[in-house]
């Protein structure tokens, strides 16, 4: 295969990208990776749960370096470490004290305590250096260091992709069936205990689906750049939006928006898939930021003003 070079003839280049069928087995995978974030990633970033996310994130890499040193699928180490992450963050609290008091933009998902911060990080910072060592101990080369943290779209099989489709399907599911009491949970979870819901055991459950959702996306990320996914995405829609299925709408949107084009500028180029995907994820978040900004300016610019004589009198 020649080298591959980006042209003004989009058509031309859309039937290179899908010429080959590990780039058609990216793609395909890249979008069930990019529905599933939209979602998991709107639920994190309006429960405030980032630094617990890019956490169960970074523990995806020690996951993959230790399957490789223990001589089994990276994909196996990616759900198991995450899901132990998550666990973990759960039971030390860290699945998500919000505060109580009402509905409304301000009551939304305030910061834990400082206790269950510093849990959420020496989970992270053991993480790391559990990878370190696990990839040390095997023997790995850089190429490998940087697949692990900065993902690639190469070697995605056919295997792969359906495994990814289920897991999709078993995180969309628990969501769709979840998703009203979580959101009650998530806005006032005072509320949503004196209606009997199971504010506890939502907590530690959202954070095994986000572990879900975190090990099948690293997996073409990377470790280190999963969060970029996640959070970029769900973030510029819940700025453009407060209604939450227009936002929930836009947040999968523009995760495809991003993945797709995270793929096929890498493909032409010589930088990992993970640059992109966040380098277009973060440009996504401050223009959504601008036209907030522009259409609050516009809508006061547009307000009456009271005559000068009646504001005086």
């Amino acid at each position: 295969m020649s080298n591959p070079t980006l042209t003004w003839n989009l058509v031309k280049d859309v039937h290179e990208l899908l010429a080959y069928q590990f780039m058609v087995n990216a793609l395909q995978a890249g979008t069930i990776v990019a529905v599933m974030a939209g979602v998991v990633g709107w639920f994190m970033v309006l429960r405030r749960q980032s630094f617990a996310g890019h956490t169960i994130a970074v523990m995806s890499f020690p996951g993959a370096s230790g399957a490789a040193l223990a001589g089994v699928p990276s994909a196996v180490g990616y759900y198991v470490a995450c899901g132990i992450a998550a666990l973990a963050i759960g039971r030390s609290g860290g699945a998500g004290r919000r505060g109580a008091g009402g509905g409304g933009r301000g009551a939304i998902a305030g910061p834990g305590g400082s206790g269950e911060s510093a849990a959420i990080g020496v989970v992270q910072v053991a993480g790391l250096a559990l990878g370190y060592l696990f990839l040390s101990l095997y023997g790995g080369v850089f190429e490998e260091l940087q697949t692990l943290l900065f993902g690639t779209f190469l070697g995605i099989d056919r295997n792969e992709v359906l495994t990814l489709g289920i897991v999709a399907v078993v995180v969309l599911t628990v969501l769709a069936v979840a998703g009203r009491p979580l959101l009650l949970a998530t806005l006032d979870p005072e509320v949503a205990r004196a209606r009997g819901v199971p504010v506890r055991a939502l907590d530690i459950g959202f954070l095994l689906v986000l572990g879900l959702a975190v090990a099948a996306t690293s997996q073409i990320t990377g470790a280190l750049l999963v969060f970029a996914l996640l959070v970029a995405p769900a973030a510029a829609a819940q700025t453009l939006t407060p209604r939450p299925g227009l936002s929930l709408l836009l947040s999968v949107v523009f995760a495809l928006l991003v993945m797709w084009l995270g793929l096929a500028v890498s493909y032409f180029s010589i930088y990992p898939l993970g640059f992109f995907i966040t380098s277009f994820g973060f440009v996504l978040y401050v223009v959504a930021k601008l036209v907030r900004h522009v259409a609050a300016w516009v809508k006061r610019d547009a307000r009456p003003r009271e005559p000068r004589a009646a504001a005086v009198a």
